[in-house]
């Protein structure tokens, strides 16, 4: 019998193999999985809907020879699942489930995983922190009166807590990133059109929407983007497919790389010196290891950014909530949206087409700039975000915003300055729990390469990985503690 402990302590990949040598069943993977939802959900509020007809059907049905035949995993909420909500934290669309699978969701099953249900996620994932008023808080194993980041909040608590070793998650400006940071696991947003969107988004007019998993192993996260990488029909952006799998570059020689860091808030809000000092250690361990080290960033005109970043992110909301309103017939408002959700809502309706224009084009601009630093450089250092991750409720979407601008600057201009770039860039990007703030939470340090170039990203976080390993720390709220 596999014990709650055996079974947190492994990643995918060692589920897989426990599977394969006969070890473990996986309807035996699968009761230990639902299992421990049941134990820890009540806690954390990472689940918030259950998928058990699908996942009974997927464990009679197993198709030969998958990768991850057998494998317990949840989706993000709203990504597609049939049967499963179909928008992100929505009262307004709370009605509405999914038809039909997406083309992610497709190859997920293709590749064997058993979906057990979706997970917790902000208000049409317009945050950092995944406190919606329909489903409440996710709270941080590590300290559940703390965030677990967003939009993939739920994701991340479910892995760090052991409940599943992968989940689904999504990064449209730091959404992968920012909850592998507040909970203590590994989180790569891959390169622009590197997978799926569709058939039902498109990643937005910039494509700053992007998919993947959230791990708590670097090999399990180049795994799944081996499942997961490929060009799907009718998408806006393509990228070429890698010169080898992903897999491949786990534990490959990255070379000598040229690595530039720096903790310089492009905000210009101080960073916390928690997380100053991860970057440091983070580019000293580099060093140790053999890499050329140098401090050095990009630089861009923040209020530029601001302003073209805000108008492009709100350019898709009223065909959103247009949509909604039509399905349900409801009228969008504050008994049913959020007040940061309003006001993007009321930025996004008042854009004309010319300012739209200005404003791709001054995100062009600025992605010139800083793809340009890359041609110096191999990868960049920098905190994940301006701090630790905050107690529930400091980053609040339901208070007054009065506008637009006045949200981007409490969620990003105060807390996720860092991540949005590489969105805009369409560069590859990874959070590693490399460090822990003087509080004990984790803080996560971000890596960006050059668009295409997962592997460089892949070779060093393994390296990384085996130089200053991470599995060892559990959070308080863990499977492991189910056995005692």
């Amino acid at each position: 019998m596999l014990s709650f402990s055996d079974y947190a302590a492994h990643d995918a990949l060692g589920l897989m193999d426990l599977l394969r040598r006969r070890e473990v069943s996986a309807q035996e993977l699968h009761d230990t999985a639902q299992g421990a939802i049941a134990a820890l959900n009540p806690k954390l509020n990472f689940l918030i809907a259950r998928s058990d007809a699908a996942a009974a059907a997927a464990l009679a049905a197993l198709p030969s020879n998958a990768v991850f035949a057998g494998l317990p995993f949840l989706m993000k909420e709203g990504v597609g699942m049939q049967g499963q909500p179909a928008v992100l934290g929505s009262r307004l669309g709370k009605s509405l489930v999914c038809e039909d699978d997406g083309e992610l969701v497709a190859r997920l099953k293709r590749a064997g995983v058993v979906i057990l249900g979706s997970t917790n996620s902000p208000e049409f994932g317009n945050s950092p922190t995944t406190e919606s008023l329909l489903h409440g808080p996710a709270r941080n194993p590590w300290n559940v009166e703390h965030m677990t980041g967003g939009s993939s909040g739920g994701a991340s608590a479910a892995v760090a807590a052991g409940v599943v070793p992968v989940a689904q998650s999504s990064d449209g400006g730091g959404s992968i990133r920012t909850p592998a940071h507040c909970c203590g696991v590994v989180g790569l947003k891959p390169t622009r059109g590197r997978t799926p969107v569709g058939p039902k988004g498109y990643g937005g007019l910039f494509g700053m929407g992007v998919a993947h998993v959230t791990s708590r192993s670097v090999r399990d996260c180049a795994a799944f983007l081996d499942v997961l990488q490929g060009p799907e029909h009718g998408s806006l952006y393509r990228i070429g497919s890698p010169a080898r799998p992903f897999m491949q570059e786990v534990g490959a020689d990255p070379g000598r790389l040229r690595i530039a860091f720096s903790a310089a808030s492009p905000s210009g809000v101080a960073t916390h010196p928690d997380c100053a000092a991860a970057v440091l250690q983070a580019a000293r361990l580099c060093e140790s290891l053999g890499h050329h080290v140098m401090e050095a960033a990009p630089t861009y005109d923040w209020d530029m950014f601001r302003s073209a970043f805000g108008d492009m992110w709100s350019t898709h909301l009223p065909y959103v909530v247009a949509t909604l309103e039509a399905a349900t017939g409801l009228t969008a408002g504050p008994d049913n949206m959020e007040s940061a959700n309003l006001a993007t809502l009321a930025h996004g309706r008042g854009l004309s087409a010319e300012r739209i224009g200005r404003a791709a084009m001054q995100l062009f601009t600025i992605s010139r700039k800083v793809e340009t630093f890359f041609d110096s450089w191999d990868v960049l250092i920098t905190p994940v975000d301006l701090t630790p991750a905050p107690k529930l409720g400091v980053i609040d979407s339901n208070a007054a915003h009065r506008t637009m601008d006045d949200w981007f600057d409490m969620a990003i201009g105060r807390f996720a300055a860092f991540a949005p770039i590489f969105n805009v860039t369409g560069q590859p990007a990874v959070s590693l729990p490399l460090a822990m703030s003087s509080e004990g939470l984790p803080v996560g340090v971000q890596f960006a390469a050059r668009v295409g170039d997962e592997a460089t990203l892949l070779r060093l976080s393994s390296q990384l990985e085996v130089a200053h390993p991470w599995t060892l720390r559990l959070p308080r709220v863990h499977v492991g503690t189910l056995d005692k």
